[in-house]
């Protein structure tokens, strides 16, 4: 059974090439943070606007 595994790996290895390296890394994550951070301020924006507007609005 072990040869067999080892033969179809080597066919596919063969077929398909090597893989190569995700290279994105911490570029990728770095973006990804910068990104939630800008929709965090944002929606805590247009919460504070909207409870402002809102107290603004009821009667005393």
């Amino acid at each position: 059974m072990s040869s067999l595994n080892r033969t179809v790996g080597l066919i596919v290895l063969l077929v398909m090439g090597p893989r190569k390296p995700d290279e994105r890394g911490l570029s990728q994550s770095t973006e990804n943070a910068i990104l939630l951070a800008g929709a965090a301020a944002i929606a805590v924006v247009i919460v504070t606007a909207i409870t402002l507007y809102v107290t603004d609005r009821l009667p005393r």
